[in-house]
């Protein structure tokens, strides 16, 4: 290892690994942003506030992490369990969703700070973990379908582009070493964008010209509490707290970092702490992301402090939307593709922690996990005009297909099949 953890560096090699950190980020910011701006905001120019915003709420948490959080070589991102949440709350106002995320990072910053963490991890069993994970996948299915073929006539040049750019992804995540397999996202949505452009030519909106660096409605937060939406984030937040533990207990480990629990309470209150400054924003909330450990192998360098400068060139890109505006033309079709590969990758990570725990050891093990991917996906896939017909205050929970498969796996494994799990 070049440089340890508190390892200090020359200004020059400091600048160079934090532009490495800068180009990693940006990738997962640009499509998850993107995605949920689509869905929340009307215009091109809208869409681009939102995306200034985000990438400046997460390039201040990065910042803050590294300076008083976890302290850990970790980048951060949108959280995609919260797209979950958004979707399921389409046929709510903005203001309810926005305050349940200011709410549910509250909550995340309280159980940091008071210690009460440590009893909640007794209830996220393996077989819990596995589910959740898959639950992120299977649930954003829908929106990849609409994504790829929802708006648009050329079905076949699409599902083709999306199948062959996914498979090459694929391969090369398989063949490039470390770092490089870091861009594999990158070297997509660029050629991706590319091949759509040379096909049908970009489009670029006409409003694009109304962007500016400042804007006032980067503040407009209404408080709206809306129970259904409110009790929906706080299980997308159950699973954004795995997340979190997942990426400090990885990279820490790999570096064999102190004091791992005291970095997860501390980094756990900074992400509540920065997703509470998101909804009040009204962006998406952040998290750590588990992409720097290969990172950290292929370049020898796990200092933290490289983070800070790439958490300053995220500010610094926020204020510039010019050199956002490129994000108004990725066409939608790129972006389905790449959160298809995202999930797949989600869905993987499921798969390997099922095979290392032996989470299923006989049919009652493997029903905990079945069964509520089952009614998650019916859920998911569940026609509009049904889920309407449910009442306001319970549609954000029974027509969430995340959240029902958070609560139904819950049940089996904790009331259900609670008196055989020692013998699975």
């Amino acid at each position: 290892m070049n440089y340890g953890l508190n390892d200090r560096m020359p200004l020059f090699p400091l600048l160079l690994y934090g532009l490495q950190w800068l180009v990693i980020s940006i990738p997962s910011i640009i499509i998850l942003g993107a995605v949920t701006a689509s869905m929340n905001q009307e215009g091109a120019a809208q869409q681009i506030l939102y995306i200034q915003k985000l990438v400046a709420t997460v390039g201040g948490g990065l910042i803050v992490q590294m300076l008083w959080g976890h302290r850990l070589p970790l980048v951060m991102g949108p959280a995609s369990v919260l797209l979950v949440g958004i979707i399921s709350a389409t046929a709510a106002r903005a203001d309810a969703v926005n305050t349940a995320i200011v709410l549910g990072g509250a909550l995340l910053f309280g159980l940091g700070i008071s210690g009460m963490f440590d009893k909640v991890q007794s209830v996220f069993t393996p077989r819990i973990v596995v589910v959740i994970l898959a639950l992120i996948a299977f649930t954003l299915s829908p929106v990849i379908v609409r994504m790829l073929f929802g708006r648009t006539t050329d079905v076949l040049f699409n599902f083709i582009l999306a199948l062959s750019l996914s498979l090459v992804m694929i391969y090369l995540n398989n063949r490039l070493p470390g770092m490089w397999r870091s861009m594999v996202v990158f070297m997509g949505l660029v050629v991706g964008t590319t091949v759509c452009f040379l096909v049908k030519g970009p489009q670029f909106p006409a409003e694009i010209g109304s962007v500016s660096a400042f804007s006032a409605h980067w503040f407009d937060f209404t408080f709206q509490l809306d129970g259904g939406v409110l009790l929906s984030f706080l299980f997308c937040y159950m699973a954004l707290i795995l997340n979190e533990l997942g990426s400090i207990q990885s990279v820490g480990q790999q570096i064999k970092a102190d004091k791992l629990n005291e970095r997860s309470r501390r980094g756990i209150s900074v992400t509540g702490l920065f997703n509470s400054l998101s909804g009040l924003l009204g962006v998406i909330g952040p998290v750590d992301y588990s992409l720097s450990p290969g990172v950290i192998a292929a370049t020898g360098c796990a200092s933290r402090f490289p983070l800070i400068p790439a958490g300053v060139g995220l500010i610094m890109i926020a204020f510039m939307p010019s050199w956002l505006v490129f994000i108004s033309a990725i066409p939608e079709v790129i972006l389905g593709t790449i959160l298809l590969y995202l999930m797949g990758s989600q869905l993987t990570a499921a798969l390997q922690m099922m095979a290392r725990e032996k989470s299923v050891s006989s049919f009652n093990s493997g029903l905990i996990i079945g069964f509520p991917l089952m009614v998650a996906l019916v859920i998911s896939f569940a026609p509009e005009q049904a889920l309407a017909e449910l009442p306001p205050l319970i549609r954000p929970i029974l027509g969430n297909g995340f959240v029902m498969g958070t609560l139904t796996v819950l049940l089996l494994e904790h009331v259900i099949f609670k008196d055989e799990k020692k013998s699975f």
